[in-house]
């Protein structure tokens, strides 16, 4: 294996929940005045931090989000989880690859903890991941495209930046680990690959993964 850390993006990569939050985010956007598609949705907002949703709706209409929209949209959230998420095909495979061949890995994700954890706990995910292996944006002052999140989990698990790689769905998180010196492979699942031109590889099937990595 060329790297000493595996450093995982969470919605899209590990859980299948890009269709489900941008949904849920779109309707919700659209019901407080904010006509919102959910192809909006991803171009806008997949991978980002939630304080991108507010400083976008704010900067185009002048206009805050309600306080308790957070909270209202991750109670949507959860509970679509609850009766719908899956892991991403294969991911588990990968993951037990992984720790078989003793290669150390994390998840650095733009959601929050409590995402983060539902989202393992309701797929069977949260086998994989101990307490020091989930880093979220809301660990640093500032989320994808900026490189923090990244280059804390990296410091967090010891590891030197030019010796981690990232994996990716979106073009944000792209950004962020090229910011942070990583190399970034880009999973082409629900992005089209031109917009993760940036990454060092492309795949779209977990079962390369694997491969690339070598």
């Amino acid at each position: 294996m060329r790297y000493d850390l595996v450093i995982f993006d969470n919605d899209g990569v590990l859980v299948d929940s890009e269709p489900i939050s941008n949904r849920l985010l779109a309707g919700y956007l659209t019901e407080l005045g904010h006509p919102t598609s959910y192809d909006d949705s991803l171009r806008d907002y997949m991978g980002a931090a939630m304080h991108r949703v507010h400083d976008l709706i704010e900067e185009r209409t002048g206009r805050g989000l309600p306080e308790d929209f957070d909270d209202v949209f991750h109670a949507r959230v959860f509970a679509a989880f609850e009766r719908e998420l899956k892991p991403v095909a294969g991911v588990g495979e990968v993951l037990e690859k992984l720790a078989a061949d003793g290669v150390r890995y994390c998840v650095a994700s733009s959601g929050s903890h409590e995402r983060i954890r539902v989202g393992h706990r309701t797929t069977g995910l949260d086998r994989w991941f101990d307490e020091g292996q989930i880093f979220s944006s809301q660990d640093v002052g500032r989320g994808k495209p900026a490189p923090d999140l990244f280059l804390y989990a990296a410091e967090r698990m010891g590891v030197a930046a030019e010796r981690c790689v990232v994996v990716e769905d979106s073009p944000l998180g792209v950004q962020a680990a090229v910011a942070a010196g990583m190399d970034v492979y880009g999973f082409t699942a629900m992005t089209a690959a031109h917009k993760l031109a940036g990454a060092d590889g492309l795949f779209g099937d977990m079962g390369e993964l694997l491969e690339l990595l070598r």
